[in-house]
């Protein structure tokens, strides 16, 4: 008798649980001829996990397409940016030497994750990495120079705060002045490329977590919910309490009255 079927199934439920997601094709094979309703829906389940996996497996191979095109470079490093449209706030670069046999699943544009996952990735991608920095630039800043410039400046404070020294750059679209390193723009980088997408990441959750800060200074304004963004409740806190310290003064001009 096939000593499989003498499990219970609670047991054989454990054991799916507790199998690895690379080891879970050998357990499906173990049970694939158990006729019990109830571990036949266990199979259906975890094949199911299995094909999923396989398939982030497949995109996360794509999503290095870049960084196998250049892997004669021995340290590539992925660099973007979050918060260039807000009304308020700072703009944050991020950037981020992978190792090259990086392992990390999930890794995307930061606009398709929700922030949960965001923040499970963000301690994964610190966690993994080679070396990791983030460049930010303040409203005042960017009222300044403008938007783009203040853009180059977080991507070069974010180069210049890693602890090793890339050889290539894999940017999202850009190409960033005062900077020596070889780059590589790349139209949609944070959906093209591993180290794009992880900078991306990086630089969002950090830009996220600094306007909830600022929400607890200045509730009245709700950044917490809209980090900053021209939404209409947003719009409509500007135009009753004015501009806030953070506030962007070339952003809001048809907004409120700026000093």
């Amino acid at each position: 008798m096939n000593a499989a079927k003498d499990k219970k199934i609670g047991t054989i439920k454990q054991e799916f649980i507790e199998t690895p997601l690379e080891q879970l094709a050998d357990k499906l094979i173990e049970y694939r001829t158990d006729e019990r309703t109830g571990v036949i829906y266990l199979c259906k389940v975890y094949q199911k996990k299995y094909e999923r996996w396989k398939a982030e497996l497949l995109r996360m191979e794509q999503m290095k397409i870049y960084e196998h095109k250049y892997a004669a470079f021995q340290t590539i490093c992925g660099i973007d940016e979050a918060g260039r449209g807000p009304l308020a706030g700072p703009v944050v670069a991020g950037a981020v030497i992978l190792p090259k046999d990086c392992k990390l699943l999930y890794i995307n544009d930061s606009k398709k994750l929700s922030e949960a996952k965001r923040e499970e990735l963000y301690e994964q991608i610190i966690r993994e990495a080679v070396a990791y920095g983030i460049g930010v630039v303040s409203p005042e800043r960017i009222d300044e120079i403008n938007i783009l410039q203040a853009t180059y400046e977080a991507m070069r404070a974010a180069i210049s705060s890693l602890n090793t020294v890339p050889d290539l750059l894999l940017n999202d679209a850009v190409t960033i002045p005062q900077v020596k390193i070889k780059q590589v723009g790349i139209i949609k980088g944070d959906e093209k490329s591993i180290s794009i997408a992880a900078a991306s990441i990086l630089a969002k959750v950090t830009r996220d977590r600094m306007m909830r800060e600022y929400d607890k200074l200045f509730p009245e304004y709700g950044f917490a919910g809209h980090k900053g963004y021209g939404s209409a409740a947003h719009i409509n806190a500007l135009k009753k309490y004015g501009p806030s310290m953070i506030h962007r003064h070339s952003f809001i001009k048809n907004f409120a009255e700026v000093p």
